[in-house]
């Protein structure tokens, strides 16, 4: 894979000001980047360790009380013994030094609104399909959409034929997770996942679970962000730390985020082409099939114990068709003839609304890999649907 290299932090400073909150609905799209604006961001991009260590410095000085106003909370967790800890441990496995990983971790803020976020709805709560959609497959992403096709056309034809995954599934990405680059998330990555590695809600039911994973993040953030000689006060992200066009979380860039555009630097902010050929790699990493279909429709009379051991392993694909067909799930046309394992994937609709199935195949398992929600993964192919109608394909 291509070596690792963050986009300076003096660009990452101005993206990072322009960004909306990760998953707020914009009333006005952002405008497109500008082809001005696109080659100074290219300008960057082989700057020299020392020149790119003096930018972050520049940045920091230039832009300290703009990132001040920024910062939410007021605890710092240089006062936390468990934190300082942390530190050391880190500093110590990846050959890093104590000082610095002490001093970016002291200096990270507990954001209050982190663990609200976190906590997971009141039960009781109908899930709904039709809202759940109507959130992402609208005018506002699919306008969006046609415009971040058109102009990376190249980008997402090459990523097709590269790594086997449709443009529509791409562009289904990055439209739902940030509106194409619009709204990537104003948190400092730091003060999130220093927030959610030590302060994570203990009422959610894995809270240890979810806690061992932010601390890893946060042990990959600072790991990579040190190596690159970017400032990791300068970067933003949601309020989980994930960061970017495909919203990714550190350990996925450091595994899975590629060099698409060729300038020896990966740059999930300002470079569509990294976007793209990043979520096409992130695919194909976790078992994305060429050729393969996402799903298909289904003719539900499957009742009682045939209908709850076929729903059994949720979105986990583990029947043939026949077997799907023997409890009373038929797939017509093509569905019939699928070689390889099915999910049946209940949607619900409210309360009162008739449920959606459909039968999910190892690539409908492979998009929620992105996201574990056979909601989103369904929002993404629709959406990415939409958009390639859009464009007459």
């Amino acid at each position: 894979m291509t070596k690792q290299r963050l986009i300076p932090s003096a660009l990452l400073l101005l993206l990072a000001a322009a960004a909306l909150p990760c998953g707020a609905l914009a009333s006005k799209p952002a405008p497109a980047q500008t082809g001005a604006a696109k080659t100074a961001a290219k300008s960057t991009a082989k700057p020299s360790t020392k020149k790119r260590t003096a930018a972050a410095a520049a940045a920091t000085a230039a832009g300290g009380a703009a990132v001040a106003r920024t910062v939410q909370g007021s605890t710092p967790y240089g006062e936390r013994p468990d934190a300082m800890q942390m530190a050391a441990d880190i500093a110590m496995r990846h050959d890093l030094p104590v000082d610095w990983v002490r001093d970016t971790i002291a200096q990270a803020r507990f954001l209050p609104q982190v663990p609200r976020l976190m906590t997971p709805a009141a039960q009781g709560t109908a899930k709904n399909w039709g809202v759940y959609r109507s959130r992402f497959v609208e005018p506002v992403r699919i306008r969006a959409g046609t415009r971040f096709w058109q102009a990376n056309a190249a980008a997402l034809a090459r990523a097709e034929k590269q790594y086997g995954v449709p443009a529509e599934i791409i562009v289904g990405i990055i439209g739902v997770e940030t509106i194409y680059g619009q709204q990537m998330g104003n948190f400092r990555v730091i003060d999130a996942l220093a927030t959610l590695s030590f302060d994570f809600p203990a009422a959610h039911p894995r809270a240890q679970a979810r806690t061992e994973y932010f601390r890893g993040e946060l042990e990959q953030f600072l790991r990579f962000t040190h190596r690159a000689a970017t400032d990791p006060f300068s970067l933003r992200g949601s309020y989980a730390g994930a960061m970017g066009m495909g919203q990714f979380m550190p350990s996925s860039w450091v595994k899975w985020a590629v060099d698409f555009d060729g300038d020896d630097r990966i740059d999930l902010f300002g470079s569509a082409a990294d976007a793209i050929g990043s979520v096409a790699n992130y695919f194909v990493a976790h078992g994305w099939k060429s050729g393969m279909p996402t799903h298909y429709p289904v003719i539900m009379q499957a009742q009682g114990a045939d209908l709850a051991a076929l729903l059994a392993p949720d979105i986990l694909p583990q029947f043939t068709a026949d077997e799907m067909a023997a409890r009373g799930v038929q797939l017509p046309g093509s569905g019939a003839a699928h070689q390889g394992p099915l999910a049946l994937v209940k949607l619900e609709n409210g309360a009162q609304g008739q449920p959606l199935y459909i039968a999910g195949t190892e690539n409908f398992y492979a998009i929620t890999r992105y996201n574990w929600s056979s909601y989103y993964a369904l929002s993404v192919i629709e959406l990415g649907q939409e958009v390639a109608a859009a464009m007459g394909r």
